[in-house]
C-alpha cells in the first residue's frame, strides 16, 4: 500500500518532499539527496519536467528511487503525452512496484527551454484522474481493452491553488479533481495561513472531502522570493517576509557570514509547519525544497514533525 495513503488511513499528519531530476542521466546527485529524506517523508514526489523545462523523466527517477528502497511519488503531466502514452507509464510504474501518483496538466511549453517543442494536452489533470479511475473499475485501457493480469491500483492526487482570483475557479477544479478519484490534493507554496484558512473554510463550504497538503517552499534569498511574486502563478510572498530575507542578507555581508538567508528561510518553513500540524489545519505538508532537499530533513526537526 502507498506510504502515503497509509498514513492518511492512520490519521498521521502526512509529509512529502519533491525533488526533480537531472537535466542529463546521472541520478546520484538525487539518490544521496533521498537517503536523507528515508525515514523522514512518506514520500518523495518526482517533478514531471516542471515548468516545462527538459529534465530525465519523472518515471526514471521513481524507478531508481524505487530501486534505493525510497518511496516514489509519480508525477504525471498532459502536456507532452497523449492517454496511450500516460496509461503505458502508468502500467510500467506498476510493474515497478511505483502506486502513487500525482496528476498535472502541465505548464505550456512556451514557458519552457524547448519552446518549439509541440504540446498535446489530449487529457488534462481531470482528464488523467478519470481515466486512471475507469482503468480501475474497470480493468480495461482507455481504448476499452481488457488488461492482461487486471489494472493496478495507484493513490492518485491532484494540486490546487490556494491563492487564486476568482478563487472560485480552483474551488470548482477541484471539486472535479475529487470527483473523478483524487484522494489527496498538494496545494501550490503557501506563505500566508490566514490566506491559506480562508482557502480551506471555502473547501469546507464547498462540502469536498479530501486530504490536503501545504506546499511549502523553504525561501533561500529576497531574491528568490521576488522572483517567484513576478513569474510565478499562484505565488504571493509577504512583503515582510522578503524584508526579513533582506535583512539576514546585509547582516551576513557586515559580519562576513554565508547562508543566514537560508537559514532564516529554514527557520520560518519550519514555523509554519508546526502551525500547520499544531493548529490541525490540514492533514499534512509538502515540501517544495527546490534542489535543497538534504535541508529538509532539518526543516522537519525543527518543526517537531516525525512520521
Amino acid at each position: 500500500m502507498s506510504m502515503l495513503k497509509e498514513a492518511f488511513e492512520a490519521g498521521k499528519f502526512g509529509v512529502t518532499a519533491e525533488m526533480a531530476p537531472p537535466k542529463g542521466y546521472d541520478f546520484s546527485e538525487q539518490l544521496e539527496a533521498a537517503k536523507l529524506l528515508n525515514g523522514k517523508v512518506h514520500g518523495v514526489n518526482v517533478t514531471d519536467m516542471q515548468s516545462a523545462s527538459l529534465k530525465a523523466s519523472s518515471l526514471g527517477l521513481c524507478v531508481a528511487l524505487k530501486n534505493a528502497g525510497i518511496e516514489p511519488i509519480l508525477q504525471m503531466t498532459g502536456r507532452d503525452r497523449n492517454r496511450m502514452a500516460i496509461m503505458g507509464d502508468i502500467l510500467s510504474a506498476a510493474a515497478f512496484g511505483i502506486d502513487t501518483m500525482l496528476a498535472l496538466t502541465g505548464d505550456h511549453p512556451v514557458v519552457g527551454d524547448c519552446p518549439e517543442s509541440k504540446p498535446v494536452y489530449d487529457l488534462d489533470s481531470v482528464g488523467i484522474l478519470k481515466m486512471l479511475t475507469k482503468m480501475e473499475q474497470t480493468n480495461c485501457d482507455c481504448g476499452g481493452n481488457e488488461i492482461a493480469g487486471g489494472a493496478p491500483k495507484f493513490y492518485k492526487g491532484a494540486s490546487v491553488t490556494p491563492v487564486y482570483d476568482p478563487i472560485e475557479l480552483q474551488i470548482n477544479k477541484l471539486r472535479q479533481k475529487v470527483e473523478n478519484g483524487a484522494e489527496y490534493i498538494q496545494t501550490q507554496g503557501i506563505f500566508d495561513l490566514e490566506t491559506f484558512k480562508r482557502f480551506l473554510d471555502k473547501v469546507d463550504a464547498a462540502g469536498i472531502k479530501t486530504h490536503i497538503m501545504a506546499g511549502i517552499i523553504p525561501l533561500k534569498a529576497a531574491g528568490m522570493a521576488r522572483y517567484m511574486n513576478e513569474n510565478v502563478p499562484g505565488i504571493a510572498v509577504p512583503q515582510d517576509m522578503i524584508d526579513k530575507l533582506a535583512a539576514a542578507a546585509a547582516e551576513g555581508k557586515e559580519k562576513g557570514v554565508k547562508g543566514l538567508p537560508m537559514q532564516l528561510g529554514i527557520e520560518m518553513a519550519a514555523e509554519m509547519i508546526a502551525k500547520i500540524k499544531d493548529e490541525h489545519l490540514c492533514d499534512g505538508v509538502h515540501i517544495m525544497a527546490i534542489g535543497a532537499e538534504k535541508n529538509v530533513p532539518a526543516i522537519l526537526e525543527k518543526a517537531g514533525v516525525t512520521i
